[in-house]
């Protein structure tokens, strides 16, 4: 079955003029134009429209989507990420609202809100900036339940082990600075930076292998996202931080 821009954008929901800009960047380019000059969509156009939706519901940009659909035509594979990620954004928000009824209540007087329950919508915030920007690469690594199990750790933090954390994780970078700046990935510097980095690391995995610890600092190196992030402590402090860590987790396994 063909559709007609027009129709095509009533089904889908979406405006006409988002259609032709989706068209304009190659987004979704229509399967013809007929005599007219008009455009018209197939089957193929269809799903990946609806692919298209579905990333915009979890707030993806429209160039980062382009991609991912050039990347991927795996389409079970794309719609079971969608689903366990609408998932996630569902778990969040129920977990916002949670916290704002425990709120009301408290405000009340009606029950005693601890301290830590106060922040678990906002933690939840912080694991799904970390979804959005890091989900795919990490879910791939490490599977989805050891990647969900470590965001349950994460939630379960105390109000003292977020303050520890935040500390720690100065303490780190301060380290890793001064370490790379003594080029020397075998010294006492570098290897008290792994430690510290294995501590962090701790807050987050449920579980701990060197194997694991030297495929992540690795994927620091090898992703321009993460690597970005250590250039922004230090030059050449994602290669630095490799090389200190296969020293340490070769001295610790």
């Amino acid at each position: 079955m063909e559709y007609s821009i027009s129709k095509l954008a009533d089904l889908a929901g979406i405006s006409t003029r988002t259609l032709r800009y989706y068209h304009e960047m190659g987004l979704l380019v229509p399967a013809r134009m007929n005599s007219n000059g008009y455009r018209l969509y197939d089957q193929k156009q269809v799903d990946r429209l609806q692919q298209i939706l579905f990333y915009r519901e979890l707030d993806v940009d429209l160039k980062t989507i382009q991609a991912l659909l050039e990347v991927s035509h795996d389409e079970i594979r794309l719609l079971q990420e969608h689903k366990h990620q609408l998932q996630n954004k569902k778990k969040h928000i129920e977990a916002l609202i949670a916290t704002i009824e425990a709120t009301i209540a408290h405000v009340r007087g009606e029950r005693m809100m601890k301290d830590n329950e106060k922040f678990i919508g906002f933690k939840q915030e912080q694991i799904k900036a970390n979804e959005e920007q890091y989900g795919e690469e990490i879910r791939s690594q490490y599977g989805h339940e050891t990647i969900d199990a470590s965001n349950t750790q994460f939630l379960n933090l105390t109000e003292k082990e977020m303050h520890d954390l935040e500390i720690l994780q100065q303490q780190l970078h301060d380290t890793l600075r001064r370490a790379v700046s003594t080029r020397n990935p075998g010294g006492d510097l570098a290897q008290e930076t792994c430690a510290l980095h294995q501590r962090w690391i701790r807050y987050y995995w449920n579980f701990y292998s060197p194997e694991a610890h030297m495929a992540l600092v690795q994927m620091y190196v090898d992703d321009e996202r993460f690597k970005a992030y250590y250039e922004s402590i230090a030059p050449g402090s994602a290669e630095f931080l490799r090389d200190a860590m296969s020293i340490f987790t070769n001295m610790t396994s």
